[in-house]
């Protein structure tokens, strides 16, 4: 639990740090310039099928999901819990760390990706709940196909996907429960 712990705090400082550069309106980096041209030969089409997981009604679906496995499993604590804490970060996205940063495109304020907290959050819960590997997976094309979309769609640049995609996960590791200990029958 404790490495858990760390990787929670190394996440979440690395998330704060991130924004920095660009707190108070700055535009874009190089990074974020080099990864809007690699997606730029995409069509709007493509561009807007990328950026679906990031939709409430696919990330509300992923937690309803998150939230039963927890139910069937005979965890409530974590049912609840599963849907609580993607709020939890989702909140502190738009009413703490956007406006502290201050990164403005478009006339919407960006930094972290609120679209990247919510979808992360809710795939990092499912990743807690399931400890799949193949669920590592499916998340993680979840997460670049909505980056490659995000930052097609002209709404955000790249470092605003990467500190939410840091932020989410710290939030997510710090509030999860650790895992209950099954006692042992004694042999006597």
């Amino acid at each position: 639990m404790r490495t858990i712990r760390v990787a929670a705090a190394v996440c979440g400082l690395l998330a704060l740090l991130l924004g920095l550069p660009f707190a108070g309106g700055t535009g874009p980096g190089t990074v974020d310039r080099a990864a809007a041209a690699a997606v730029a030969h995409l069509s709007p089409g493509v561009v807007g099928a990328l950026v679906l997981p990031t939709e409430p009604y696919v990330v509300l679906a992923l937690g309803v999901l998150a939230v039963v496995l927890c139910l069937r499993a005979g965890q409530r604590r974590e049912a609840a819990l599963a849907l609580a804490i993607p709020v939890l970060a989702i909140l502190l996205t738009g009413w703490l760390l956007k406006p502290l940063y201050d990164r403005w495109k478009n006339d919407t304020l960006v930094y972290p990706s609120g679209h990247t907290v919510s979808l992360v959050a809710v795939l990092t819960v499912l990743v807690l709940v399931t400890r799949k590997a193949v669920v590592v997976v499916l998340s993680a094309l979840a997460l670049l196909a909505a980056t490659a979309g995000l930052v097609g769609m002209g709404y955000h640049y790249l470092t605003d996907v990467v500190g939410g995609t840091l932020f989410a996960v710290s939030v997510v590791l710090f509030s999860w429960p650790a895992p209950r200990r099954v006692p042992v029958p004694s042999g006597g």
